[in-house]
């Protein structure tokens, strides 16, 4: 059967655009910053963030008085002009102790994810690339201490050297990298059957380098999100043991004793505890949404 030419028509290639780049050229690190700007809840959470940090390091500043001065002619009063956020049963200034106490939680938090980034990172890491035996001693170890609970560590360490700043970060770190370790030892088991780990090892490269400069840095999004989320979960149990009477000692305040002190009296002063619970869920809700939206920022397969 013959078929006729007229059945064909010739393809006209469009020869504009062909060249056209789509995308910008941008590295992983510049995409996932372009995509969290686009999560609007994120970013209200990093601006408050910041707002936070900024008003618990100047916030006391453009106050006259001081966090531990007391003065029993002025105890109690409600928000005024003198006292933004009024006083407190011995006449301190809330207002000054409110960005005290924020300045000491935040520096829990803090402190609380560089110890898991040190200790979680590492362990998990040497315990995942060596694996066998060294894994399952280290998995173990991992196992007895996670089932001691955190409360009864942070009580112990109370009777042995008082309540305080040092023993709520000393009780955190000595359980609280666990789950930072559990993390990168299942990515790192992960990662290192890839092809690069295989290549520097051909190459000569010893266990820490390809721990340090291979595996860890393409682990880095997971532990990224996972600091944004260890960060208030101290901040809160910070909180739970002032607010019990196991966290920091007077005169210095967290928001977790200020929410203490303020809970006695709030039938009627209720002011007092007004204050440090807006700044303590505003600090709750500001890290959960950022850890949010960096999850979907810095996960390839939230990519468009």
């Amino acid at each position: 059967m013959q078929m006729s030419k007229d059945l064909f028509q010739p393809v006209v290639r469009e020869q504009v655009g062909r060249e056209a780049v789509v995308r910008p050229s941008m590295n992983y690190w510049q995409d996932a910053w372009r995509r969290l700007k686009k999560n609007k809840l994120a970013m209200f959470g990093m601006t408050t963030l910041v707002i936070l940090i900024l008003l618990a390091t100047f916030g006391p500043i453009f106050s006259s008085h001081d966090y531990a001065t007391q003065n029993y002619d002025i105890k109690n009063l409600p928000p005024s002009g003198a006292h933004w956020f009024g006083t407190d049963d011995f006449g301190r200034d809330l207002w000054v102790r409110v960005w005290w106490g924020t300045r000491i939680s935040l520096a829990i938090g803090i402190i609380a994810a560089l110890l898991d980034l040190v200790f979680g990172v590492i362990y998990g890491g040497v315990s995942a690339y060596y694996g066998g035996r060294v894994d399952d001693i280290m998995q173990r170890i991992i196992e007895i201490i996670h089932s001691i609970p955190f409360l009864l560590i942070s009580i112990l360490l109370i009777i042995v050297i008082g309540p305080g700043f040092m023993t709520i970060i000393i009780a955190y770190a000595i359980t609280g990298w666990v789950p930072m370790a559990r993390l990168v030892r299942g990515q790192v088991l992960t990662l290192k059957e890839q092809e690069y780990v295989l290549a520097a090892r051909t190459l000569g490269a010893g266990g820490a380098r390809i721990i340090f400069r291979h595996l860890v840095p393409n682990a880095l999004s997971l532990i990224i999100v996972q600091i944004t989320f260890i960060v208030p979960s101290a901040i809160f149990v910070e909180a739970f043991l002032s607010f019990i009477g196991l966290g920091i000692r007077v005169p210095l305040a967290s928001l977790g004793s200020l929410l203490s002190d303020g809970a006695n009296s709030i039938r009627y002063f209720p002011h007092r505890v007004i204050f440090p619970t807006i700044v303590f869920s505003l600090i709750l809700m500001s890290f959960n949404l950022l850890g949010d939206g960096l999850r979907d920022a810095l996960d390839p397969k939230m990519r468009k």
